[in-house]
């Protein structure tokens, strides 16, 4: 039976980099959801976020996704979305934890912490080089601890292999 390691956590958590290092580690497959939703349907995130209009629209689309690489015969440590327990994702998630080995890990960090890793992309999905002023470092700060805690409360509701 394959084994899935489903990683989960807020934007600029760290899922995608302990991700690959764990994978790496166990010798398993790596797959960043974001990174696979682009591929499968040939486009941006944003652009697609775009064309469903609303977000839970989007996390149909990627749910699809996250079906088929749950439906892979191979060991892999998949990095999700921060919404990764909720919605779509969450039924496809209860879906196929019933008939594979499927670990869910919780990334956390302090809000300072991922302030410090806070990354910014175009329309495209293309790094942007920007560097935020004091009143743009509060503001997302405040930003980053509202959906801090806003993902604390829905995880508490699941059960986690660990926490990091």
């Amino acid at each position: 039976m394959a084994v899935k390691i489903y990683i989960v956590g807020i934007s600029c958590v760290g899922k995608t980099a302990i991700g690959k290092l764990l994978a790496d580690y166990l010798e398993f497959s790596f797959y960043d959801l974001d990174t696979e939703v682009e591929e499968y349907y040939q486009k941006p995130i944003e652009i697609l976020q775009n064309v469903c209009l609303k977000m839970n629209g989007y996390r149909q689309k990627a749910s699809v996704v996250l079906d088929e690489l749950l439906k892979t015969p191979e060991n892999a440590v998949i990095s999700g979305a921060p919404s990764g327990l909720r919605d779509a994702y969450l039924q496809v998630y209860k879906k196929h934890k019933k008939v594979i080995d499927i670990k869910l890990v919780n990334i956390i960090d302090t809000p300072e912490n991922i302030l410090n890793r806070l990354t910014f992309y175009d329309v495209d999905s293309k790094l942007l080089d920007i560097e935020l002023d004091e009143n743009e470092k509060k503001k997302y700060l405040k930003k980053i601890i509202g959906d801090w805690n806003y993902f604390k409360k829905i995880a508490k509701s699941c059960r986690f292999t660990n926490k990091y």
